[in-house]
């Protein structure tokens, strides 16, 4: 059951319409991300051929021969559309709105090259220099984005609380020596080993191995700062006269820690959780657009930034395109940072309106 404070502060936070509206709006979004393959994607929803139902979405692979086609290898949906639509057969299939997968190159007359935003081939941010349609790597990259920052928000939280509340709670000996710890952890250059640990990683590694093995290296070098701030709020907590009575009836150093410390520093942590993912978002756009990020052709915000500033003069939409959603993406995080900043924190919050 929520407690009464923590129903207080959740209407405050509702009472703050921009940072809640963002909230409801990075939600859609993310709720949206999550059925892409329904919304953006080059195989067709729904197939009826010959009197029978197909869903290709559902199945790796359908090919040509399945439909009346002479080619063995995967089906050309929209070919198949418009051939259907041009013989008047009763033969009918639906695709999803964007029409076109992240990784596949739509090149006319077999030339990549960007091709700027068409209603008429339903490319409508254009597509990017390897003719891939920008609107379906924006939104898969949005939602790589999105799933990285929540995943490295979540582990540098854990971490971050357990070894903070430890160093906090026991002191002595334990606490020196994870402060000595931290202090030379902090000082590795984090850039360097990005680039040397992905130097020797196998090119034949696959790319969800590869993508866990960077969210690992930017936790490594993440959840020091959480931990310092843990470690202070435990050291307060700890002397309170609350904590004082449980040890006193007899309450182990666990319960005292999980029950009684944490709920009280809870709510102070939760504001700085947007911030985080923002951390989060910019960091993998940074590595991404430096080439030390997600693998080729892994769909990207830093990627696209990449091309765009390349193909400036020629291709602006690219940069436009991928720019605009980093913007968007970053102002609806800080907005809903501030407004629970507000709703948890009132003394730290400040007014922009």
């Amino acid at each position: 059951m929520i407690n009464p404070e923590t129903r207080k502060k959740l209407r405050r936070f509702r009472e703050i319409k921009r940072g809640y509206y963002s909230f409801l709006i990075l939600a859609g979004l993310l709720g949206l991300s999550l059925f892409g393959e329904v919304l953006v994607n080059s195989r067709a929803l729904v197939v009826s051929y010959e009197g029978s139902l197909y869903f290709p979405i559902y199945k790796d692979f359908h090919p040509g021969t399945d439909f009346g086609e002479s080619y063995s290898y995967e089906t050309n949906y929209r070919n198949l559309q418009a051939r259907w639509q041009k013989e008047g057969s009763d033969n009918w299939l639906i695709m999803p709105p964007v029409p076109y997968n992240q990784f596949e190159n739509h090149a006319t007359g077999s030339v990549f090259k960007p091709e700027p935003p068409s209603m008429a081939s339903q490319h409508y941010l254009g597509t990017d220099t390897t003719s891939r349609d920008i609107l379906a790597r924006l939104f898969y990259g949005t939602r790589i984005a999105l799933l990285f920052a929540i995943a490295f928000t979540v582990a540098v939280y854990v971490i971050g609380i357990a070894v903070g509340c430890a160093m906090g709670y026991l002191g002595g000996v334990f606490d020196l020596f994870f402060q000595r710890l931290i202090e030379i952890w902090s000082n590795i250059p984090f850039l360097y080993m990005v680039i040397i640990i992905f130097s020797v990683v196998p090119s034949t590694f696959s790319i969800p191995t590869r993508i866990v093995i960077l969210l690992t290296v930017m936790v490594l070098f993440s959840w020091t700062s959480m931990t310092y701030y843990m470690r202070t709020e435990t050291y307060k907590e700890k002397t309170r006269d609350y904590a004082a009575a449980a040890r006193v009836i007899g309450a182990s150093t666990s319960r005292i820690i999980f029950r009684h410390i944490l709920p009280n520093v809870l709510s102070t942590l939760v504001t700085f959780m947007p911030f985080t993912v923002i951390s989060a978002i910019t960091a993998i756009t940074a590595l991404d657009f430096l080439g030390f990020g997600l693998p080729p052709p892994t769909p990207s915000l830093g990627e696209l930034l990449k091309q765009g500033t390349a193909t400036l003069r020629t291709a602006p939409w690219i940069v436009t395109a991928a720019f605009g959603t980093l913007v968007v993406l970053l102002t609806l995080v800080t907005f809903i940072g501030e407004a629970i900043r507000e709703a948890f924190d009132p003394r730290k919050f400040t007014v922009y309106r």
